[in-house]
């Protein structure tokens, strides 16, 4: 069972890396690796929080390091002359016409992550609780800065 732990840590921390070099140039396709790399960590975490999964500590840190460190390296990608980078964009101009507001919501997405980090959740309630609180980040800049696609 601590085999299993060690392996999915590995992996969910080489899946953050990896998104953020890949990402490195602010292009379309690494915006999107980024915000599954987020996306993944999340549903990682709210498998232990629904019960689906055993509460996993290394998981856990795993999940909540990926949310952080993407989360801040994720305004990056967005430079001024990368607003078309893509039709099939999901991204508002409003990043753009607003970047200070944007940076500070995923700034505190980071800070948030980092919260969770340094005080541990000690069970599938904490884990539940603290998703909450990334959740609403994460929803709040979507309802902003996201064009739904359909």
């Amino acid at each position: 069972m601590r085999l299993k732990a060690i392996a999915a840590v590995v992996l969910v921390v080489g899946m953050g890396v990896t998104s953020v070099y890949a990402a490195g140039e602010g292009t379309h396709d690494g915006r999107v690796a980024m915000m599954k790399k987020i996306g993944g960590a999340t549903g990682a975490l709210a498998g232990i929080a629904k019960g689906e999964k055993p509460y996993d500590a290394e998981a856990i840190k795993a999940a909540l390091m990926t949310i952080s460190e993407t989360a801040k390296a994720f305004p990056d990608q967005f430079k001024p002359g990368t607003e078309n980078a893509s039709a099939d964009s999901e991204a508002s101009p409003k990043i753009w016409e607003n970047m200070d507001d944007f940076k500070a919501r995923s700034a505190k997405l980071g800070t948030d992550a980092d919260t969770l980090l340094a005080q541990l959740p000690a069970d599938a309630a904490g884990v539940g609780a603290g998703l909450k609180v990334l959740g609403a980040n994460c929803g709040g800049c979507h309802q902003i800065y996201r064009v739904k696609k359909e």
